[in-house]
């Protein structure tokens, strides 16, 4: 054991000297090609002398960065995280000009705008060299990538610390963020993705299965569900909420904790990460105690709910900054290249791709990635129990270059270079870890409607009310959860392209979820019927109905309660519909059910639009500015994947054996008919088996959990009783209570009602 630690010690010291002698090597380069760098005296120097001066130089400045750094971050946290990435080449160059004035005898000196640029080289070279010897140790390798994790994990109690490999396994759920399960095969089978490939290919590794999602597939419903266990009334992305005249959006801070409040309400149970669990880049926190980049708990207030305290953990370390840096400027080029090339080529289906885009896109692959994917590391270290992370750059490149385009194959490289990078770690953390990969949705490729037809939805649906409609078609801005995480990160509110004047009453609002419309009357109070519609604009339904480049509608009925329509006057009542004839019979198994089950939701909108679909060809129409996109019915969007180790029950045989308790469970309906108000009810598994809905993968999930660390810790209903604000749902000493209770409850208080008295359409659903 002695001998390990000389070993040990004698490696970290070869690698200091490695990585100072690196540094200096870099000031003497940089002061022969930069005019304003200096390492002599004005009379000058003998060579060694001026080797003693960098060595001296570097020393001092690897020696602040060690010890100032982190202390300036945490205290600089308070602004905005963009902010502070870009802040943090300044305070680099001020650091650096520091240690020059360390150096004896004023030998050393830099203009300012000089000190950034040296210190910025110099981060990257001892960056490369230490990772270069710590590749090659990996105990070496291991603590630089911890020593941040270390440090947090002092503070935790010694009793929440991860057991060693001896113990139970912890988790590790990746969502790629808009993978289709086809895109997925498709990626392993070509080469771009080996660690995916790899996994699938060795027989002891993981098996792969596609699940289908709920009619709206997209990441507020489907996350929801997958962390939260309910996404019921999500019929969308967005959607209009007639009593308190809003528009819900889920990538919108405010009504993200509104929808996991909801849900917490619901299931009565705090989320899948409420036992040490830690959220990373996700719309939802899952009940877990670490949080970082957390679209809901950007509307909290407060030390640990702040969405961006994750940034510190990252940009603590100067090099990551500056490797940061340098791949958000060179993805910038690379998007710029991209679509300047796409142009010139004439590609089709192509949308605009300018303005700031190029800076949403380098933010989701390489500033959210990097720090997603240095926090996951960290809690592997940290020896956490449960962990899920979203990576959100293939969905939003595939959004605006389309899903089989090269554009997102080459993201689906880098994000399996991540994968690699997780799974190594794993490997060599206290704690064994299983990782578990999963999508929340595909993409399906099309032109958009607007571009197909030269009309949005919003115009067709001004034309079929009878009222004037634009010369130009105007474009229905494309929904980003990057574009407003950007916003948030610069402390900006979520709220961009609203229409300055408010709509009057009369005027339906159109929304737009991908593939996937939504239009409400708002002096209509309730749900509006069809009778109701017909006797205000009679050509409306029809005129819908029968367009090209819509499937289907869904409408309420006076007299057959709700009925979908189609082309050619196809008029189904809900309950007699199905997958194999009529609107819905290319949109494939499950359609029904899932257009019945969303027929359910409280805030379904009047009139629900499902664009058409092509299954010849896979192509959907988009009602915003999407190539790629999802939200609704049809093709790859609905057929995510779920990749899992093999030691793990099988996702199959848990829905199997769901259905033999549904059927045991079936003689006593009325007891679970008379249930009172929110108790929780198993759901029947749907016919055909399989994994349907996201709130299927939810309990598989659990179960896995369950099957190493024991069982979550449900919320108790006395907890929800009230509308005030709830402290502590357990009585003291009651099973359940402690820390992870107080925390749910927290999170499920409501929020206040909205002030807004008029309709407020979002910067992608219009007021028409």
């Amino acid at each position: 054991m002695a001998d390990g630690k000389w070993r040990r010690a004698g490696a970290t010291l070869i690698r200091v000297i490695a990585v100072w002698a690196a540094s200096a090597l870099t000031l003497l380069a940089l002061a022969g090609i930069l005019p304003d760098f200096r390492l002599q005296s004005d009379d000058g120097d003998t060579i060694t002398r001026t080797a003693f001066t960098a060595a001296w130089g570097a020393g001092a400045f690897g020696l602040l960065s060690a010890l100032v750094w982190p202390v300036l971050v945490r205290a600089l946290l308070i602004v905005p995280a963009l902010v502070l990435g870009a802040l943090v080449f300044f305070l680099n160059g001020s650091l650096l000009l520091i240690a020059l004035r360390l150096i004896p005898d004023g030998r050393g000196d830099a203009a300012p705008e000089t000190a950034v640029v040296v210190a910025a080289v110099m981060s990257a070279v001892a960056s490369a060299t230490s990772t270069a010897f710590a590749v090659r140790d990996d105990d070496a390798y291991r603590r630089r990538l911890s020593r941040l994790a270390y440090r947090r994990r002092r503070g935790r109690p010694a009793d929440q610390g991860g057991p060693g490999r001896e113990g139970p396994p912890g988790t590790v759920f990746i969502q790629l963020d808009g993978v289709g399960h086809d895109a997925l095969v498709a990626a392993a089978a070509a080469g771009l993705m080996p660690t995916v490939a790899g996994w699938l290919a060795d027989s002891s590794g993981h098996r792969l299965t596609p699940w289908r999602t709920d009619w709206s597939s997209q990441t507020g419903a489907s996350q929801l569900a997958i962390l939260h266990g309910s996404n019921h009334d999500v019929p969308a992305f967005r959607w209009y909420e007639k009593e308190t005249r809003t528009v819900m959006v889920s990538s919108r801070p405010a009504s993200a904790l509104e929808m996991q409040r909801r849900a917490i309400e619901r299931t009565r149970d705090g989320g899948l990460l409420t036992i040490d669990g830690a959220s990373r880049g996700n719309l939802f926190s899952g009940g877990a105690g670490q949080l970082a980049l957390v679209l809901s708990m950007a509307a909290r207030r407060g030390k640990g709910s702040r969405s961006r305290a994750g940034y510190f953990a990252y940009f603590s370390d100067p090099a990551n900054a500056t490797r940061t840096a340098l791949s958000f400027v060179a993805e910038v080029v690379r998007e710029i290249g991209q679509s300047t090339r796409a142009r010139a080529r004439k590609v089709t289906p192509r949308v605009k791709r300018g303005g700031l885009y190029p800076f949403i896109r380098a933010f989701a692959t390489v500033v959210e990635r990097d720090v997603v994917v240095a926090a996951v590391l960290g809690d592997l270290f940290a020896g956490r129990t449960a962990v899920y992370a979203d990576l959100v750059a293939y969905d939003e490149v595939a959004h605006h270059s389309g899903p089989h385009s090269r554009d997102a194959e080459k993201v689906l490289e880098r994000l399996d270079r991540s994968l690699a990078l997780i799974a190594k770690i794993a490997d060599r953390t206290p704690r064994a870890y299983r990782i578990v990969l999963l999508s929340d949705h595909g993409q399906s490729p099309g032109e958009t409607f607007a571009g197909k037809y030269g009309l949005t939805l919003k115009d067709l649906v001004r034309a079929g009310s009878g009222l004037p409609v634009p010369r130009r078609a105007q474009r229905t801005r494309s929904a980003s959860e990057a574009r407003d995480a950007v916003r948030i990160a610069l402390h900006r509110p979520v709220e961009g392209g609203v229409d300055e004047q408010a709509a009057k009453l009369s005027d339906p609002i159109v929304l737009a979820s991908g593939n996937l419309g939504l239009i409400s009357f708002p002096d209509i109070g309730g749900r509006a019927s069809r009778e109701q519609i017909d006797r205000r604009h009679p050509a409306l339904l029809s005129t819908l109905a029968n367009h090209p480049g819509i499937g289907f509608l869904l409408v309420r009925s006076e007299e057959h309660g709700s009925v979908v329509l189609g082309p050619g006057g196809a008029e189904v009542p809900i309950a007699e519909l199905s997958d194999e004839e009529g609107p819905l019979a290319v949109f494939g198994a499950g359609a029904a059910d899932a257009v019945r089950r969303t027929d359910t939701f409280p805030h379904v909108a009047d009139i629900m639009v499902n664009s058409m679909y092509d299954p010849g060809t896979g192509t959907v129409h988009a009602f915003e500015e999407q190539i790629g996109s999802h939200g609704g019915l049809g093709g790859e969007q609905s057929r995510p994947f779920l990749l899992w180790p093999r030691g793990l029950t099988d996702p199959l045989d848990i829905m199997a054996a769901e259905s033999a308790e549904s059927a045991e469970s079936a003689e006593s309906a009325e007891s679970v008919e008379s249930a009172e108000p929110g108790e929780s009810v198993s759901a029947p598994v749907p016919p055909g088996g399989g994994l349907v809905g996201a709130e299927a993968v939810h309990r598989v999930l659990t179960r896995w959990l369950q099957e190493s660390s024991g069982p979550q810790v449900p919320v108790r209903a006395e907890g929800f009783a009230g509308a005030g604000p709830v402290d502590e749902p357990f009585p003291p000493g009651a099973p359940g209570a402690g820390p992870t209770a107080a925390r749910t409850a927290q999170a499920i208080q409501p929020l206040p009602p909205p002030n807004r008295q008029d309709p407020a359409p979002d910067a992608t659903g219009t007021t028409a």
